[in-house]
């Protein structure tokens, strides 16, 4: 069991705005299903929790104080009945029935191949990410984990503001920093970002919630990341609207996570399948985005696996999110084959940038 972390209440003693300020996060000690994740949760969870202590330090910018203190006075309000409407990403990620959106995640550096920023700067990414139908952009917003801070979400979020009245429009930025505490929710608000990601295995069911409300009253989306058909039941019963299943592999497990929910009438719940990187340098990931697809995932989540050619000029990104969310089957075509027979066969790399 992880052990457990007292609240932690930082004074920053002569600082304004944050003289007297508290950083409440509290974890509850979830049960993780594997060690190695546990340790590492935790660890991760710590130098978070140094690192708010260090952002208070410092002192707290006026605006994300503003978005707190609108956070601090929701808290104050009596739970509202179960909001059944769509967000602006929600609606986005969710197409018919046998298609798929992509999330595309940025990061600095890669967990295998060092810092990669001097091939993929955001503001180029960003362009790309949303010219090749990314349907939404997450940004790992920590430093130890993907070489990113929060300047790098200011960066997305104002690429993506000034294509307001281009083709394709603006895509939705999301914060997929560790995120622990409200001040984080705050900061996000403040930065401009669309939505959030909280991972349910390692706050815990009570602090997802409370997170959750959180990012609602200063009009953040969530997308609660789980593992276990149990935390996503858990997750949709907080109030969940869009789930995401991490650290799993294999495409029928990834389906039993999410299999026979019970949801709540009216309420839909959007699916998304983070698909892992492979070290070789096949393209296994497009085919499983496809399969996820065939198995009703409405989303892939993909990371580190764009990045894994270069940028070559078949293989950038773009031209993994564009063979991702085409049309193609499992049946008649691979995402490498230059021949073939049914729908979808000719939609390999190459062809796609035609």
């Amino acid at each position: 069991m992880m052990p457990r972390i007292l609240t932690i209440a930082v004074i920053a003693a002569g600082l304004s705005p944050t003289e007297g300020f508290t950083l409440n996060s509290q974890i509850h000690s979830p049960r993780l299903h594997d060690s190695s994740l546990q340790a590492i949760g935790a660890l991760a969870k710590k130098a978070k929790e140094a690192t708010l202590r260090q952002y208070i330090a410092d002192g707290i910018d006026k605006d994300v104080m503003e978005k707190y203190d609108t956070i601090k006075e929701a808290f104050e309000k009596e739970d509202e009945a179960d909001d059944t409407k769509m967000g602006p990403l929600q609606e986005r990620l969710t197409k018919r029935k046998g298609t798929v959106t992509v999330i595309a995640e940025y990061k600095r550096k890669l967990a295998d191949s060092g810092y990669i920023n001097d091939v993929f700067e955001p503001a180029i990414m960003s362009g790309e990410f949303r010219e090749f139908g990314a349907s939404g952009i997450a940004v790992m917003a920590d430093e130890r984990m993907g070489g990113c801070t929060y300047d790098d979400l200011g960066i997305f979020v104002e690429d993506q503001r000034r294509s307001r009245n281009s083709v394709p429009g603006p895509v939705t930025i999301i914060n997929s920093d560790l995120i622990i505490d409200e001040l984080q929710i705050a900061q996000s608000a403040s930065c401009g970002v669309g939505a959030v990601v909280l991972i349910l295995g390692i706050i815990g069911t009570e602090d997802t919630a409370k997170l959750l409300k959180a990012a609602k009253s200063v009009g953040l989306e969530v997308i609660v990341a789980v593992n276990t058909h149990e935390e996503a039941q858990k997750a949709v019963n907080i109030g969940a609207k869009m789930i995401s299943v991490v650290n799993v592999e294999g495409v029928d497990e990834k389906q039993r996570v999410i299999e026979n929910l019970c949801v709540p009438e009216g309420r839909t719940v959007t699916t998304i399948a983070n698909i892992l990187h492979r070290g070789n340098k096949g393209l296994e990931e497009v085919e499983e985005a496809w399969a996820c697809r065939d198995k009703g995932f409405n989303c892939v989540w993909v990371s580190d696996a764009l990045y894994k050619a270069g940028n070559s000029a078949v293989e950038h990104p773009g031209a993994l999110i564009k063979s991702m969310t085409s049309k193609s089957s499992l049946r008649w075509a691979s995402p490498m084959a230059r021949s073939g027979r049914g729908e979808g066969a000719r939609e390999y790399l190459g062809d796609i940038l035609m």
